[in-house]
């Protein structure tokens, strides 16, 4: 039976260095004379696992040539993703010979691979030796005044032996200045790095069969949609490893993008979080276990074998090394006490905030809700559901004037927790709409008629609102039962997945087989859920979010299926639904408070310097000391139980809404 994923935009609500599937940085089809795989993954499996795929999917049932295109641009990009292997004339060569290769594949014939595999290995044997040329020479030393773009896709392919000897240079010298920056000295680290391409050039040559249809396999995943991927009997046991809500490490999802491990997210209550240093973006170079691990350089290194790296047990410390791009490229080293989820610091909380509004002081709750969390077994498992409902009717009881749900952190959950919490605050009726050509058409309702909260309402997003917190935000606007307030939308992960296991040894495939659709008949693949007020926000930007994945799926839109008995029954279940001229009155008082908020202020000049450093990362910067050298883990309580200056927003904005619209209008906000 294929197991439905639902979770959030790296594979649910997971607890360790968590897996963001890409393909093996190094697989590639044996070298001449390389032993023969014992694996049951053969040529003639993959056309029938291609066809397992069409079969499955959402909406790609059938190649054509568009779809080709998608194939041969992923597999060949990952045989040369950081543009130093190939020039350009030879590049355009390869992706005619990988096309050549995509089309005999589907005809079960695999020849292509062999001159695919012997080409591999000599261009990796060309450029370890220009390495070992350049970092050989007499009294080299690093060059600060070099600088690189980091993204690969921003960087020209070399047209000329001249221009490929000048990349392949500030590339060397890029990672000379990671090492020496986590603390090697400048003669070691030569050695080290000449090892690591000696080391590549080996991995390359002892590829098997196997690993090269997997990568093969993985590119025509991958070309259907992000989150559709292939696993290799190995990789599904890492997958199952990830799951494992059990798993000690750092608590972040992690991605592999143009050869750098990123943070995608830090999970709410691990390790991670508590410590509070890393952030989203960050670009891991080195990873470090400490007390008396040497620095491990990490770019350019498969996401499976670094998370293998993060992991470890419970109260053992591991140090990372990052780049983060501010104002200008930064380089710092965080070392994080590896633990498993803190269930308090991920369960729903509630905390009251007074505002003044017109003479009165208002009551105000926020119930902040991390993830949907639950399925444990036995009265004593937290479920987020339960946790909710009872902080609804502590508010209820405390008679609360209105109530801030903050989702802003929430990367989604479980399914059934975010329609039955979306509920909470109607009557009853469809909730999410589940649709897709091999999946049964579902709708799924709240069928609890209580409502436990009718107050005024107002729910905080941000990109990193994604999967079931979508639902929620999604549900609630289209019943205009709350206003939307954060980032220009969330993040975009309207789709599931589903497992399909495969024979023993072939490992699974994981496909994307149908979409999330609010109750207005909107999906929230891509789009997400548009908040009706926007405040700045540095982390909304189009490089965050579903949308910016190559060949994410575009939006849907299917007929509406809300329903029209939301409302309660009598006046403590009862609501007042959230109109376009109550939405234009709040957005216009926020704008004047946003206008002239100096914590927002903070917050415009991050936004400029991130847009003014979007460039090459400079060494010089790289090399600057690190404000912590030492990676000491230094938590700031007091600022970490501040609210944000969105949140802080979110309830002037609810004020706004309790009092009313008309009576806010007159008032100066710099009176307030």
């Amino acid at each position: 039976m294929p197991r439905l994923l639902t979770g959030l935009p790296a594979l649910s609500a997971l607890i360790c260095a968590t897996l963001f599937w890409a393909a093996p940085a190094f697989a590639g089809a044996p070298a001449k004379g390389a032993e023969a795989s014992s694996s049951p993954l053969i040529c003639w499996t993959l056309p029938s696992l291609m066809n397992r795929y069409f079969e499955n999917h959402v909406s790609v049932r059938q190649a054509d040539d568009d779809f080709d295109r998608r194939i041969v641009e992923l597999f060949a990009e990952g045989l040369d993703g950081t543009k130093t292997l190939l020039l350009d004339a030879e590049y355009t060569a390869l992706v005619d010979q990988v096309a050549t290769l995509v089309r005999d594949v589907r005809r079960g014939r695999c020849d292509g691979f062999d001159a695919i595999s012997k080409a591999r290995l000599e261009w990796h044997t060309d450029m370890e030796a220009f390495a070992r040329r350049t970092l050989s020479a007499p009294g080299l030393t690093i060059d600060e005044s070099l600088s690189l773009e980091l993204d690969a896709d921003k960087r020209p392919r070399p047209k000329t032996d001249a221009e490929q000897a000048e990349l392949r240079n500030r590339l060397l010298h890029f990672q000379l200045a990671n090492y020496v920056r986590a603390g090697t000295e400048l003669e070691e680290a030569k050695k080290r790095l000449i090892h690591r391409y000696e080391l590549i050039t080996r991995r390359v040559s002892e590829q098997t069969e196997a690993d090269v249809y997997t990568e093969f396999l993985n590119a025509f995943s991958s070309a259907l949609d992000p989150h559709s991927t292939y696993f290799s009997a190995d990789m599904l046991e890492d997958f199952r490893i990830s799951m494992d809500l059990s798993l000690e490490g750092i608590g972040a999802v992690l991605q592999s993008r143009d050869g750098y491990t990123t943070i995608q997210e830090i999970v709410p209550g691990g390790a991670a979080d508590r410590h509070g240093g890393l952030e989203t973006k960050d670009k891991i170079i080195a990873v470090t276990q400490v007390p008396d691990g040497e620095p491990v350089d990490v770019i350019d290194m498969a996401l499976r074998d670094v998370v293998r790296l993060i992991r470890g047990k419970k109260g053992t410390k591991v140090k990372l090394s990052v780049l983060r791009q501010g104002e200008k490229t930064e380089s710092h080293d965080f070392v994080i006490t590896r633990d498993k989820i803190d269930l308090k610091e991920q369960a729903a909380k509630l905390r009251w905030q007074d505002v003044e509004r017109n003479g009165r002081t208002l009551k105000l709750a926020v119930l902040d809700l991390p993830s949907f969390y639950g399925g444990g077994r036995g009265k004593a498992s937290r479920n987020a559901t339960r946790d909710v409902r009872k902080l609804l009717r502590e508010a209820r009881e405390k008679k609360a004037d209105g109530v801030l749900l903050d989702l802003s952190r929430n990367g989604g959950g479980l399914l059934q927790g975010a329609v039955d919490i979306a509920g909470l605050f109607l009557k009853e009726g469809p909730m999410v709409g589940i649709d897709g050509p091999a999946t049964p058409s579902q709708i799924l309702e709240d069928e609890d008629d209580d409502v436990q909260w009718s107050g005024p309402l107002v729910v905080l997003t941000s990109r990193g609102s994604a999967s079931a917190s979508e639902i929620v935000a999604g549900a609630l606007k289209d019943y205009r039962r709350a206003v939307i307030v954060g980032d220009s939308q969330t993040f975009g992960k309207g789709s599931v997945q589903n497992i399909v296991n495969l024979p023993p040894g072939l490992g699974a495939l994981k496909v994307t087989t149908a979409m999330f659709f609010r109750p207005g008949g909107k999906s929230t693949q891509s789009r997400g859920v548009e908040a009706d007020i926007v405040l700045p926000s540095v982390f909304d930007d189009d490089d965050v979010g579903e949308a910016s994945q190559k060949f994410a799926l575009p939006t849907r839109t299917i007929p509406p299926f809300a329903g029209d008995d939301v409302q309660g029954d009598d006046e403590r279940t009862r609501w007042q639904p959230v109109d376009d001229a109550t939405i234009a009155a709040l957005a216009a008082a926020s704008k004047v408070r946003v206008a002239a908020s100096k914590a927002f202020d903070e917050v415009r000049e991050a936004i400029a310097k991130r847009d003014a450093n979007e460039g090459p990362a400079r060494i010089a910067e790289l090399l600057e000391d690190d404000a912590d050298p030492d990676g000491d883990e230094v938590e700031d309580e007091k600022k970490k139980d501040e609210l944000s200056p969105h949140a802080v927003e979110g309830l002037e904005i609810l004020a706004d809404l309790v009092v009313g619209p008309a009576s806010t209008a007159a008032v100066d906000p710099a009176k307030r």
